[in-house]
């Protein structure tokens, strides 16, 4: 059965999402992942100072407005701003009231649930995706208004969880029927299909997006993605105090052991970028497990060409399996 998807997310073409990448994600990507067909994010704290967000904003609104008046027979799919509601982030107000002025389309909440939050962007009509690890998170954020889930399984790029992506899905799926994407060593077409067979409205694809054009990383960490598999992922908390997947070869150039690595005490979170002298996200590069399928750096629209292509060969591949004799 089709389930009816609410407000921006009835209008995306390809059932993908493109995750937040801390410092990462910036305009230039998100249009171009939205003008792809696929909705394209970025996290308010990405543009620094905060007063950059309302430019970017603007930059955002234009760029879609543009390609929509040039491409009126397929429009760009909306966008999304995430927000991190954990209380080490004192821009939270200020960012909130920049994505009200705008009317964000779509809402990502990370680290916490909260019903003021989600009130707000309801308020101007936009719809709330909040990510979980747990289907005890996922309860507790839907019934504080979240109006969709991300469930971010084992193997995802950054802050992930150890849940069997199947496992977290079917759970959720047992009381919840609402917009759920599905976050998990994704980077080729054939995942976002079993991402919509196990039960998922979405696939929600970060790292492989980092290896584009347009992201903001370095080429070093490009490349790093293209060189890379999952056994170059490493799984630890010393970064923020919030378990994640890393890049070895970057935890190697900061002097350190990724085999080794001591735990972090997690009441010292830090979602900034880090105090110490390697810092999370700048220094130390967040990734998925499912970058194997990524084997050059491209332009984001040819990677979702690419993931469109490989998700329709796969379609047609299991209809091909299934069908009768």
């Amino acid at each position: 059965m089709t389930r009816t998807l609410p407000g921006a997310l009835a209008r995306v073409p390809l059932p993908i999402i493109g995750a937040p990448l801390f410092i990462i994600s910036n305009p230039k990507l998100v249009i171009a992942q939205c003008c792809a067909g696929v909705v394209g994010s970025m996290p308010a704290l990405n543009a620094r100072p905060a007063a950059q967000l309302d430019e970017w904003l603007h930059e955002v609104t234009e760029g879609l407005a543009a390609w929509d008046r040039a491409h009126p027979e397929r429009p760009a799919a909306p966008y999304a701003i995430n927000q991190i509601v954990h209380k080490s982030n004192d821009r939270l107000e200020h960012d909130m009231e920049v994505c009200s002025r705008w009317k964000v389309p779509i809402v990502i909440t990370s680290l916490g649930a909260r019903e003021d939050v989600n009130q707000a962007v309801h308020a101007w009509g936009g719809v709330v995706l909040h990510d979980i690890i747990n289907n005890a998170h996922a309860q507790k954020a839907v019934a504080k208004g979240a109006d969709g889930l991300i469930a971010v399984a084992a193997g995802a790029g950054g802050h992930a969880g150890t849940k069997s992506p199947f496992a977290l899905v079917a759970e959720i799926r047992e009381w919840f029927e609402g917009p759920l994407a599905l976050s998990g060593a994704m980077a080729g077409g054939d995942a976002v299909l079993a991402a919509l067979a196990c039960g998922a409205d979405f696939a929600y694809i970060g790292s492989a997006f980092i290896a584009t054009h347009e992201a903001r990383a370095s080429d070093a960490y490009k490349n790093a993605i293209v060189d890379g598999t999952s056994d170059d992922i490493v799984y630890s908390s010393l970064f923020t105090g919030v378990h994640g997947n890393y890049l070895k070869p970057s935890v190697r150039n900061a002097g350190l052991d990724p085999d080794n690595l001591p735990e972090s005490d997690p009441s010292k979170m830090s979602f900034g970028g880090g105090d110490g002298a390697k810092k999370a996200w700048k220094d130390i590069w967040g990734c998925g497990q499912g970058i194997a399928p990524v084997k050059a750096v491209v332009g984001a629209g040819e990677l979702v060409a690419r993931l469109e292509r490989e998700m329709r060969a796969a379609q047609d591949r299991v209809n091909a399996r299934l069908s009768p004799a």
